[in-house]
């Protein structure tokens, strides 16, 4: 969870420069709040006393004296394994705010959709951030190869039934925790936005089903904000496609 804040966190970078040294220095201080409050006691086993005249019993066996410190540890594992959980707590609702007040969701970018100039998805801009079919095949960073939905089928499929094993795949995958949610469906196009679970960033994938009976679908997924991802968008694709996969489709290319 930690690691993902992070991530999220930079990811946002048009908005970096406002709120990362505050939400720092503010995270930074309560981890040492935190780690003041914990107890410092540790457990110090039992104690077997030597003195054979006024430790045994009627039995004539050896008293066993467990110390009192052990309850001490049994309440300091309690308290530390609460920190982390308290500190992701009050990381996310802090994160939450900032992404609530910066709006980090960003604006729907204009030029989604199939392009009217030329029939194909729109390309990437040039930060790192964005991978989509329609780039050239030398462009490492943002080209991605295209699907088909009847790649290793015995029996080939509709477009229909494709678009809807798409959706099934969307909606019950959820790459990287971000949620799906379907923002635009047509007989040939899906839209999809895909939001981070703290900041609320957005990233828009679509899918095209060009004309034809090639079996061929374009995508493309970009992020709203910042200027790199982590490769995210790249991530989530893969993901996608692996499932996919088990359904009979294929991609031209492996990444």
């Amino acid at each position: 969870m930690g690691e993902l804040l992070l991530v999220e966190i930079k990811r946002s970078t048009n908005v970096q420069t406002l709120v990362w040294r505050e939400t720092e220095r503010k995270l930074n201080s309560r981890l040492e709040m935190a780690s003041m409050t914990a107890p410092t006691s540790t457990y110090s086993g039992y104690c077997h006393k030597k003195n054979h005249s006024k430790n045994r019993n009627s039995f004539g066996r050896p008293r066993i004296l467990f110390s009192h410190q052990q309850n001490d540890k049994n309440s300091h594992d309690e308290t530390t394994d609460q920190i982390p959980r308290r500190e992701i707590i009050l990381r996310s609702s802090e994160l939450a705010v900032v992404g609530a007040i910066f709006n980090l969701s960003g604006k729907r970018p204009e030029y989604l959709g199939v392009q009217k100039n030329q029939a194909a998805l729109s390309l990437c801009p040039a930060t790192k951030n964005c991978v989509s079919t329609s780039e050239d095949v030398s462009d490492l960073i943002h080209y991605a190869p295209p699907w088909n939905y009847n790649g290793s089928r015995e029996k080939p499929v509709s477009k229909e039934v494709a678009i809807e094993e798409l959706l099934q795949v969307i909606e019950s995958t959820k790459p990287d925790r971000f949620t799906p949610r379907i923002a635009e469906k047509t007989d040939d196009y899906v839209h999809v936005e895909y939001q981070s679970p703290i900041l609320g960033l957005v990233d828009d994938v679509e899918f095209w089903f060009p004309p034809g009976n090639n079996s061929i679908v374009e995508y493309r997924s970009a992020s709203r904000l910042g200027n790199f991802d982590f490769d995210y968008n790249r991530k989530r694709i893969k993901t996608l496609r692996l499932e996919l996969e088990k359904k009979g489709w294929t991609s031209a290319e492996s990444f």
